[in-house]
């Protein structure tokens, strides 16, 4: 990584923590400039909008996941334990990423409504994140883990309502058992997909 690429990458650190602080849509040139003490100028140089900024910060999240869960969970056992492994390192991830939260949850109910680059860009994580965990689950579903009958795109949906629950439990409520409660919804979860009498400890 040459020095421009270094810079930029520390600055998207620095921009992807504010972001996480004082949402997305608040997260400009100006703001980012103040924040790092850099100028406005040199920050025109790597990120020619706001918009781009935006885009830039959702991308370098988003490979930040890839690196923090996706690539421990794939080196985990097929199947459940593989399952488990994503969703300890999910919520891991939304309590410990960034300062303020996770930064897509929070980008998401701002501009779920908004058409343009940066809710494509939203999108196409959420639909990669989605289809990471169908194929997961369809796995534990080949490895006999769960049943034949398991719908793999019916488990994500849940599974993702039960993150999201945890995430508003433990941001807004301020929750103290909402990492206990979100852990007692997937155990449910996972016993209603396996076949009876079946258990599979992590």
């Amino acid at each position: 990584m040459g020095k421009g690429e270094s810079t930029k990458a520390a600055v998207l650190d620095e921009a992807t923590e504010l972001a996480s602080l004082v949402g997305l849509g608040g997260l400009t040139i100006g703001t980012l400039a103040a924040a790092t003490k850099l100028s406005k100028s040199g920050l025109y140089a790597h990120f020619t909008s706001k918009e781009s900024l935006q885009v830039e910060v959702l991308v370098h999240a988003r490979e930040k996941f890839v690196d923090v869960v996706m690539r421990p969970t794939l080196a985990t056992p097929r199947g459940e334990p593989r399952l488990r492994e994503f969703f300890d390192r999910w919520l891991t991830w939304q309590s410990t990423a960034f300062g303020g939260g996770c930064v897509f949850v929070d980008a998401a109910s701002e501009f779920d409504d908004q058409d343009g680059a940066v809710r494509d860009e939203l999108v196409r994580a959420e639909r990669d994140k989605l289809e990471s965990v169908t194929l997961i689950v369809g796995t534990a579903v080949r490895e006999g883990h769960f049943r034949d009958d398991v719908d793999p795109e019916q488990f994500a949906y849940e599974l993702e309502g039960i993150v999201l629950a945890h995430h508003h439990a433990r941001r807004l409520m301020r929750d103290a058992s909402a990492e206990t409660r979100a852990r007692r919804a997937f155990e449910r979860l996972l016993d209603s997909s396996r076949p009876a009498g079946a258990t599979l400890s992590a």
